[in-house]
């Protein structure tokens, strides 16, 4: 076991559910973890609609997961109606998605996933997704409330019938006086980032003084989005990361932090 990171407070602000990977990984290079989610998980205000349509889950040729919360949310209202009907494919928009179907018993060779970057983009060149295959068929996509369009826009122009369930909502974390005091004391390294939600609901809590200590710090960022984000935020160091938790501990790991003290 390395320890790359010893010393080094790391902000993790992944949701709650997402986020002990992470944190084990940094932990097992040294670090010290400090887990503050930016964003909150929360059930649907109302489950009829994602219980209405576990019931008729067979119509849908295609049942887009867009994240982990998406499979725990939703899946236990679907085995609530029955098995998964054989003749409808999953897909996932990246591997944590895949992990969590699998530990739903799910086959990960059946699941629809790109291979490497992990965003709507690239699940929509996936071969199930094209025209060929969805045209005049039934896709459901399962998210969280709000969110981007692409996937939904796309795959109508591509022909499909395409219906949206929210089946959980996020909500922004009510108080960052924990944040504002680490940031005051100098008490942290870096901050990892894995969305843009996350990001604006950071900056929406801190004070002028606390946002200008942020953006001194490096953020380790998980997709070219929330760079930009960053970007247009003020932030002075930006590390776009490899995918996934492991990818955010490498980069972490090879940072030069002794030429930014």
């Amino acid at each position: 076991m390395g320890r790359l990171l010893q010393g080094r407070r790391i902000l993790v602000t992944r949701p709650r559910a997402q986020a002990a990977r992470l944190a084990a990984l940094i932990a097992g290079e040294g670090g010290e973890p400090l887990c503050f989610p930016l964003i909150e998980i929360e059930p649907p205000l109302d489950a009829a609609p994602l219980r209405g349509v576990a019931a008729r889950l067979a119509q849908y040729v295609l049942v887009v997961f867009i994240s982990p919360n998406a499979v725990a949310f939703a899946i236990p209202e679907i085995a609530a109606q029955g098995p998964w009907p054989e003749a409808t494919q999953a897909a996932a928009i990246g591997p944590g998605t895949v992990s969590a179907l699998v530990s739903h018993g799910f086959d990960s060779d059946r699941i629809v996933v790109p291979a490497q970057r992990f965003d709507s983009e690239a699940l929509l060149d996936q071969p199930a997704l094209q025209s060929a295959r969805v045209v005049g068929k039934k896709v459901l996509i399962l998210r969280g409330d709000g969110g981007r369009e692409l996937l939904v826009d796309t795959l109508r122009q591509r022909g499909a019938d395409v219906d949206c369930i929210a089946c959980y909502r996020r909500t922004p974390p009510s108080d960052a006086s924990e944040i504002v005091s680490l940031l005051r004391n100098k008490a942290l390294d870096a901050v990892t980032l894995s969305s843009s939600e996350g990001l604006r609901n950071l900056l929406a809590m801190l004070d002028t003084e606390a946002c200008a200590q942020l953006r001194c710090l490096p953020v380790f960022v998980s997709h070219q989005r929330i760079e930009q984000a960053a970007i247009a935020a003020g932030w002075r160091e930006i590390v776009v990361t490899p995918p996934g938790d492991a990818g955010i501990v490498e980069s972490l790991c090879r940072y030069k932090w002794l030429q930014h003290e």
